[in-house]
């Protein structure tokens, strides 16, 4: 399989390069404009010559089989666009942009070219999340929180609490018929904003806080006198009279950890079938964003 991997930023080289890195069967080529970045990771890699592109057309020369995507959400719609129209079937790093009609857009034109898009919620994969999706929840309560760090509200909510947004979405045990947000902003930055979605017989809580002393993630599922607690993707904690810790093996790569090797492999598993994945689910963690986006505009009279 020829994989191109578009951007070559952090978390491509400390996250998805391992994993593609790796895969026997997958002929790598890299592509930035950064040519001193590109001769670094390419090296790296011990990729060839024929590997390594400055320009997304020299890229699309390859007959790629897949593409994943880690550029700037800012050129998310333009690389997109050019790889669904040629028939890539495409991963991209959330969001798919940042406004919502760009999305439906892309999400469109994927349907349209019958061409997968998959957008990489990897929390979807992390084995101590797949198993609060086991667990009875009544009551569900994330929170991912930063230090220093409040920002422009959309790109907040698109780049970093989509992440809550999607895992709430992904683990309400039925349909959600009450939407509730609330925000504090301050100089046009967002400080927190809290997400709640309520349906028959469950409530789950969302929360980020960019000004909270320590940068940490912790979920909560409850429900029939039992909890279960993930700490930052790593640590599982039961508690049913008394807490039982489960922490990750020692050899444990933090890609498996996270759900990222998992979520590249099922992408990669779903091209050799030709089965074309599609980006409705995403897009629907996207609508849900922008109804965050809106309320807290409003909340801080943006709108």
């Amino acid at each position: 399989m020829k994989v191109g991997c578009i951007g070559l930023g952090d978390i491509a080289q400390k996250a998805y390069l391992p994993v593609l890195g790796l895969q026997p069967d997958v002929e790598l080529h890299l592509q930035t404009r950064t040519p001193a970045t590109l001769r670094r990771v390419a090296d790296s890699l011990h990729l060839p010559e024929g590997q390594r592109h400055t320009g997304l057309d020299a890229l699309l020369d390859q007959d790629l089989d897949a593409a994943f995507v880690h550029a700037p959400t800012e050129a998310h719609p333009e690389i997109l666009a050019r790889l669904l129209e040629a028939g890539v079937p495409t991963y991209v790093d959330k969001p798919l942009a940042y406004e919502l009609a760009e999305s439906e857009r892309l999400v469109r034109l994927a349907e349209e070219r019958n061409v997968s898009l998959a957008v990489g919620f990897n929390r979807r994969h992390a084995p101590g999340y797949v198993q609060c999706a086991d667990h009875p929840r009544e009551l569900i309560l994330m929170q991912k929180n930063r230090v220093g760090l409040p920002e422009e509200p959309r790109t907040m909510i698109l780049d970093d609490f989509i992440h809550v947004v999607d895992t709430l979405r992904f683990l309400v045990p039925g349909p959600v018929d009450d939407v509730t947000v609330r925000a504090r902003v301050e100089g046009g930055l967002l400080h927190h904003v809290v997400l709640q979605l309520a349906g028959e017989g469950f409530t789950a809580l969302g929360v980020m806080n960019r000004l909270s002393g320590s940068a940490e993630e912790i979920l909560e599922v409850s429900g029939q006198d039992t909890k279960r607690q993930v700490l930052n993707l790593a640590e599982v904690i039961d508690h049913k009279g008394q807490p039982t810790l489960r922490r990750r093996g020692d050899w444990v790569p933090v890609a498996r950890q996270r759900g990222i090797e998992q979520a590249v492999l099922a992408f990669l598993d779903a091209v050799r079938a030709g089965k074309v994945l599609s980006a409705r689910d995403a897009l629907a963690t996207h609508e849900l964003c922008e109804r965050v986006v809106a309320a807290v505009q409003e909340r801080s009279g943006a709108l």
